[in-house]
């Protein structure tokens, strides 16, 4: 079973807003977030994956997703790289 960790951005229309979380099924996950069940900071959104990495370890990929909700400037870096690739 593989682990992931992602980042999600709001579409447009909507106020500019990202998301790091944890998954091991990213697709249910985004329809969690864009119905409302997902994370309450999430809630009352339309959103897109612009970033995800694969784990094969639960603990590493929680230790990355922790690591990457702290490091604003690492997680900035990686959401310019991510839209200007869009």
């Amino acid at each position: 079973m593989f682990h992931y960790v992602y980042i999600i951005k709001t579409l447009e229309g909507f106020k500019k807003r990202t998301y790091v979380g944890y998954t091991i099924n990213l697709k249910s996950r985004l329809d969690k977030h864009n119905s409302s069940k997902g994370a309450k900071a999430t809630r009352g959104y339309k959103w897109k994956i612009i970033y995800k990495k694969r784990f094969m370890n639960k603990s590493k990929a929680l230790s990355f997703e922790y690591k990457l909700k702290k490091d604003r400037k690492k997680r900035s870096s990686i959401i310019k790289e991510r839209c200007y690739k869009l």
